[in-house]
């Protein structure tokens, strides 16, 4: 390969990053409708009660014109209490993700702009909700059952935990004291607010206090906890300013601490697709586990099913449970006991006890899958699954180190972040290089032929290339890397994986094809050509021209303009009727 060849087959040597021109056009807000602002945000705030002949029934919708199906809102009000024995008293904070009903894959366009702009873990996926909930359960001698037990449910589809549950912790408590003259004025607020921009600092103003967050875009670095992204949460402000961190605040350490030992195996399991569920006895801390396997592997995105929160009453239950097929791949969190018997047959489940009061890192083995016995009482890692790589020692030692020194939670926290991080990034980064290697060179893209397609991905080809340039150029990691990459081709994390870089390097194909057509002489191409071909070629040009204005396509505008200045030398050279028709 030349050096010409080299420099073109790098994807970086054409912009292909995502355009915010349709952010930043201000005139989008100007003639926007009342609650337009508020659905770039959030879909509707519920309110769920029990009731003693109905159960958990669903008291309020605000804005009172969105609409939600039966078996929804059925949804919503199960999921909007505990689902557990524990008797949560006072406040409990937690959040689910349930599919929408029906599915829809398309949604509002500030949401499309969204994730063509943000980071892969953070991106909107159309099939499902996300719902925060606050539940409240206090001794009340008036009530007949004893109990005051009232939900208020937030339901969005931008995944961003903290804000969402930072915004309920805010709206919960004044609805419980005030009413419903409280969310009117919330949602009021929210419907101010400017749409989610990635790698934009937004002030979002709520019941007299201002939030600010910053969402991590595609263009900024791939650490979702350094100090420019804003991370640390900050409640008391001589200012009123509240800044909110991005979703991946989850204290993985405090998660992982029980199981301390086998957090290298859990990376394994969530990156290979495996699936897993986690037990313990109150939905806060099911959440807490979920979200910290899910961040594990960040910058990749965890493209299977997760549900922080699980019940007996959610509509998946049965498909989820059966024991005529193999569990699917999907991450469950639950409360109920009696779970413990319904998925014993689960190959990896986590057994968390109270997070608040563990007394340290569990140091015993892991145990065998299906010991029903010991699932109903000790915490720890249930599995049959034999890791690929042998333990990183150092970092073991490191947290242990930081134990016994009583390091701060934030440091150790941090330290096992970027543990997963450069583990997913040696991992990923061998399969990253082999992507560039698939891109056609530049002496094969032609302005007078079709865009070459990118080479087809072979595994063997793959894996005889990480014997050189494999994960132990960044990693000191040893173990069968091999297979663990034999696993991971067949996980849906991979798939949809190679699918983005796949499109990514079409887009870059299509951008390097329109280049090379702006700087050829097209009049000269077309000279002993057939009109049908003209014409042809004519409305090809607009295609791409088109698909350059709407956004979908980035270029330089020394070449979109070039390209019209070929369109229009070329409809010149057409007979004025067939100069009519196209103009």
């Amino acid at each position: 390969m030349d050096s010409d060849d080299k420099e073109t087959s790098n994807p970086s040597s054409i912009d292909s990053s995502p355009t915010f021109s349709s952010f930043q056009n201000n005139k989008q807000d100007v003639s926007v409708l009342p609650w337009d602002r508020f659905s770039r945000w959030v879909y509707c705030i519920c309110v769920v009660t029990f009731d003693l002949e109905l159960g958990q029934a669903m008291e309020m919708i605000y804005p009172a014109h969105i609409k939600l199906t039966e078996k929804e809102k059925t949804s919503i009000c199960y999921m909007a209490f505990p689902d557990s024995n524990s008797g949560c008293m006072g406040n409990t904070q937690f959040h689910f993700r349930m599919r929408q009903c029906p599915v829809k894959r398309h949604d509002l366009p500030a949401h499309q702009e969204y994730n063509k702009c943000c980071l892969a873990p953070l991106q909107i996926d159309f099939c499902h909700f996300f719902g925060f909930v606050y539940f409240r359960q206090v001794k009340d001698k008036t009530i007949p059952r004893g109990y005051f037990q009232k939900s208020m449910v937030l339901l969005t589809k931008v995944p961003l935990v903290s804000l969402f549950t930072e915004v309920l912790g805010r709206i919960a408590p004044s609805f419980f004291s005030s009413g419903e003259p409280s969310i009117e004025s919330a949602c009021h607020d929210i419907d101010q607010w400017p749409s989610p921009v990635p790698g934009k600092a937004l002030s979002l103003p709520l019941m007299g206090n201002v939030m600010q967050i910053r969402i991590p875009s595609k263009l900024e670095s791939s650490v979702p906890f350094t100090d420019d992204m804003d991370f640390k949460v900050t409640t008391a402000s001589p200012s009123g300013k509240i800044q909110i961190p991005a979703t991946l605040e989850v204290d993985v350490f405090k998660c992982f601490f029980p199981i301390l030992s086998h957090i290298q195996l859990l990376w394994e399991l969530v990156i290979t697709s495996e699936p897993i569920v986690v037990m313990a006895g109150s939905p806060n801390v099911t959440c807490d586990m979920v979200q910290a396997l899910i961040c594990s592997i960040w910058p990749l995105r965890y493209c299977c099913d997760y549900r922080p929160f699980f019940t007996i009453h959610d509509s998946e239950f049965k498909e989820y449970t059966t024991k005529v097929q193999a569990p699917p791949p999907v991450i469950l969190g639950v409360t109920n006991p009696f779970f413990a018997k319904t998925l014993q047959h689960w190959p990896h489940i986590i057994r968390v006890g109270d997070l608040q009061n563990s007394s340290g890192p569990n140091k015993q083995k892991i145990k065998r899958a299906g010991n029903i016995k010991a699932l109903d009482s000790k915490p720890g890692l249930y599995t049959r699954y034999k890791p690929f790589l042998s333990k990183d020692k150092d970092i073991l030692k490191k947290l242990m180190k930081g134990i016994q020194t009583e390091t701060s939670s934030d440091i150790q926290n941090v330290i096992l972040r970027y543990f997963f991080l450069e583990l997913t990034q040696s991992f990923m980064s061998p399969l990253e290089r082999y992507m560039v290697r698939l891109m056609p060179l530049k002496k094969n893209i032609s302005p007078h032929k079709d865009i070459p397609q990118p080479h087809p991905f072979n595994p063997d080809d793959f894996l005889k290339s990480i014997e050189h340039s494999g994960p132990q150029l960044t990693s000191g990691i040893k173990g069968n890397w091999s297979g663990l990459y034999r696993r991971f081709f067949r996980s849906a994390i991979f798939s949809s994986w190679y699918e983005n870089r796949y499109n990514e390097v079409l887009h870059i194909l299509q951008g390097l094809h329109i280049q090379a057509i702006s700087d050829a002489n097209m009049l000269e191409w077309i000279h002993d050509k057939q009109e049908v071909e003209i014409v042809d070629l004519v409305l090809r040009l607009r295609k791409k021209l088109a698909a350059a204005e709407s956004g979908n396509l980035s270029l330089p505008e020394k070449t979109v303009e070039k390209l019209q200045s070929h369109v229009n030398s070329i409809i010149g050279t057409l007979p004025e009727d067939l100069q009519n028709v196209l103009k």
